[in-house]
């Protein structure tokens, strides 16, 4: 299922139907979606705990937030004795297509090409100031045994992402 746009929440950001853009999401209710989404479904103390080592919040804080993500509609949840359990609604790749799908439109005036543009002036700099998480890991048996993929130019990544 995807993030929809409810004709009700046009326009003024209020109303009672999903976000309309993951852009919209604060800071701690990515934090849970992205520890959910590897999880596949999650109770709140199950995402509480897995995001404690990086950022330790209260359980009623947690099951807030959780609250919040399923009247949005971007997750569900079902009862499970006396917990509920969370499910999102869409894949990572959905919600990262979908959100940049909103840059391109909302930053870019909807042309991939002028993002291109500004990643490619950008792409330096970029990379220096963020580290990258992966090379902090080992790289696992797969990626070791499989042979790496031919590298696309960057607008064909692209424009396949936003389809």
């Amino acid at each position: 299922m995807r993030v929809r746009e409810s004709g009700n929440d046009r326009g003024n950001g209020k109303g009672s139907g999903p976000r309309r853009s993951l852009l919209e999401l604060a800071p701690l209710e990515l934090d849970c979606m992205n520890t959910l989404w590897p999880m596949g479904e999650a109770t709140v103390r199950e995402i509480r705990d897995q995001l404690a080592p990086r950022r330790s919040r209260a359980y009623t804080t947690i099951m807030t937030i959780m609250d919040r993500l399923a009247r949005k509609g971007v997750v569900e949840r079902r009862k499970v004795g006396r917990a509920y359990s969370y499910r999102a609604n869409l894949s990572v790749e959905e919600a990262r297509t979908h959100a940049l799908g909103q840059v391109v439109e909302n930053f870019f005036g909807g042309s991939t090409e002028a993002l291109l543009e500004q990643l490619g002036d950008r792409a330096v700099t970029l990379r220096a100031s963020r580290p990258r998480v992966e090379a902090a890991q080992p790289p696992s048996e797969s990626a070791v045994a499989a042979p790496a993929e031919p590298e696309r130019p960057a607008a064909a990544r692209l424009d396949t992402a936003l389809l």
